[in-house]
């Protein structure tokens, strides 16, 4: 018996692989000895919750010593007749990031690829690790997904794709022409993932989340949740729309009761809210466009996003990269989010808020750049 056996051998030991997964980490929230905290790291709406979504929680939270719904149908409900959907063919979960692990799980195992892209939502690699697969990465094109680079990655051991559109941290999307071509060269038997978390703040004429595409076809999801635009981060919703095939392979292994009731009842509440939320795309879209401009001009290289953030590029100068950007701004409570583990060692990226919070970052950001020059 080797050293290395009988010192495994003396206590639990994860399987193979799992201990090389880098875990997430979340961007940070505190700024320790500053009075006032504007956190603009993790795409919050500034908004909160719709009213009406936080009347039905309180509700929900009187009866507390109930299981909830297993199947979320008051949620499953709502959903499809805002989006005109079979509720049959919609699961939820406890956030999008759930159900991202079940397909993981259900379509992955030893030796199967999942591809991802080179600045892609991190969990993806995670996920795919933890089911015991391979995670092939991507290059992008100037912080956009090539569609001719995935279907360059594509081998008989592919069975997932995973691809955010828009994208984050980048903030950038793919046409829907572009997806189609993509989708039409995958093999049938790989699953096409459609992560489309910022789909409500995309103004673009080219634009399409994936329903259609989910519709007519056997091998494409599209997963969505209540975390950003809805205001519901805290209760950890998501949704899939999906063949019913998949969904039925998904509810196999998915937890009988992974919703909590005061989240079923306000996501209800929350996507039939469709004032509510045309109010926080206007708020976006009023400050998306302002904050590029004034960012921008202050010599800083943004992204173009059509979500609710931007990903702003530093020079690689010292004293005025990202780092150095990053320590300045908290010091004075502005708490954006450094992205290295995303291949993106010199940029930072900044959630639209609320207008006292834009001003904000903007002039200290402002105070920044001229303090370097």
């Amino acid at each position: 018996m080797t050293a290395q056996t009988t010192a495994a051998s003396d206590r639990p030991t994860p399987r193979s692989g799992i201990l090389d997964i880098a875990a997430y980490v979340p961007g940070k929230e505190h700024a320790p000895g500053v009075a006032k905290v504007y956190k603009l790291s993790s795409n919050e709406t500034p908004l909160g919750a719709s009213p009406k979504a936080l009347d039905a929680f309180r509700k929900a939270a009187e009866k507390l010593e109930r299981y909830p719904d297993g199947q979320a149908m008051a949620l499953r409900e709502a959903i499809g007749a805002t989006h005109g959907l079979n509720p049959a063919n919609i699961i939820c979960g406890n956030g999008s990031d759930e159900l991202l692990g079940l397909l993981a799980r259900v379509y992955l195992g030893p030796g199967d690829e999942g591809i991802i892209t080179e600045h892609g939502f991190l969990v993806y690699k995670i996920e795919i690790l933890a089911a015991g697969g391979t995670p092939v990465t991507v290059k992008e094109r100037d912080c956009r997904v090539d569609v001719d680079a995935i279907l360059a990655a594509v081998t008989e051991r592919t069975r997932l794709v995973f691809l955010a559109n828009p994208a984050n941290p980048t903030g950038t999307y793919v046409p829907i022409e572009e997806i189609r071509r993509l989708h039409a060269a995958l093999p049938k038997s790989v699953v096409l993932v459609l992560d489309a978390a910022y789909a409500e703040y995309v103004r673009r004429n080219d634009y399409e989340a994936g329903i259609e595409l989910v519709s007519a076809n056997r091998n494409v999801v599209m997963t969505r949740t209540f975390s950003k635009i809805h205001g519901l981060a805290a209760l950890r919703i998501g949704w899939m729309y999906g063949p019913a095939e998949i969904v039925d392979a998904l509810n196999r292994v998915r937890g009988p009761f992974n919703l909590n009731g005061p989240a079923i009842a306000a996501g209800a509440e929350a996507i039939r809210d469709q004032a509510f939320m045309a109010a926080a795309v206007q708020h976006n879209d009023t400050w998306l466009a302002r904050m590029t401009a004034e960012i921008e001009a202050l010599g800083l290289r943004v992204t173009p996003s059509v979500t609710n953030f931007v990903l702003i590029h530093f020079p690689e100068t010292e004293g005025r990269r990202a780092a150095d950007a990053d320590d300045f701004l908290t010091a004075r409570g502005f708490i954006l989010r450094a992205v290295r583990g995303y291949g993106f060692p010199n940029a930072l990226r900044l959630t639209i808020g609320d207008e006292e919070a834009n001003l904000g970052v903007l002039a200290a950001l402002k105070t920044f750049v001229e303090q370097g020059r």
